[in-house]
């Protein structure tokens, strides 16, 4: 037996408001989840906003200063570097491999007014240049770190330091200095001529010289 014609409207209704309802859930999902996050690019890592007394105190325990060239390796919304430049006057670079957060990054240093002193990339760090930062700042888990240190020993100059949250290098390269904050801590290093020396025997692909 066929179906009438109400029938017909009111299968058509529900199926039309089935879709609204999962059209809402992935939206309301991707605003409070970031669940855009896994709809962009392949990330090794994803988007986690650092609380403003972390910021200041990677900043203070890097002792950034104006002569810095600090780069963000996952910049995220830029809040790192866009207070470097800003409590500071330390030039920068942001860093994030998903375009929406760089487009979040660059309106949020010309909200500050601090634009002209932050470069801003989209790329991945494992592909990029940043030989030339003094200061480099890390909020990632602790397996990319440690794929990311030798990277770090070859290209940092003797002098620059890294600065990381909640995630040390691996014991056999411990942190020159700690702060307890955040859940595991902030730790900083400074590359040595230890890390140097080790980094003559790495292999790793030569960076793109720039990525626009």
């Amino acid at each position: 037996m066929g179906l009438s014609r109400r029938s017909w409207i009111g299968f058509a209704g529900f199926f039309v408001g089935s879709l609204l309802v999962c059209a809402l859930i992935v939206i309301t999902a991707k605003a409070q989840f970031g669940l855009d996050e896994a709809m962009g690019p392949r990330l090794d890592a994803g988007f986690i906003s650092t609380y403003p007394e972390i910021v200041d105190g990677m900043l203070k325990i890097a002792d950034v200063n104006k002569d810095d060239l600090v780069y963000d390796l996952g910049c995220g919304d830029g809040r790192i570097v866009i207070a470097a430049a800003k409590q500071y006057g330390a030039r920068g670079v942001c860093l994030d491999l998903n375009p929406k957060r760089i487009g979040e990054a660059m309106a949020n240093a010309k909200a500050e007014g601090v634009q002209h002193l932050i470069k801003f990339q989209i790329g991945d760090f494992f592909k990029t240049d940043f030989s030339d930062a003094t200061v480099v700042m890390l909020y990632l888990p602790a397996d990319l770190n440690l794929r990311l240190r030798p990277y770090i020993w070859k290209q940092l100059k003797v002098g620059a330091r890294v600065v990381s949250h909640d995630s040390g290098m691996g014991p056999d390269w411990p942190a020159e200095k700690t702060e307890p904050l955040g859940h595991n801590g902030i730790f900083m290093w400074t590359i040595r001529e230890a890390q140097k020396k080790e980094a003559e025997h790495i292999k790793l692909p030569a960076p793109a010289v720039d990525q626009e």
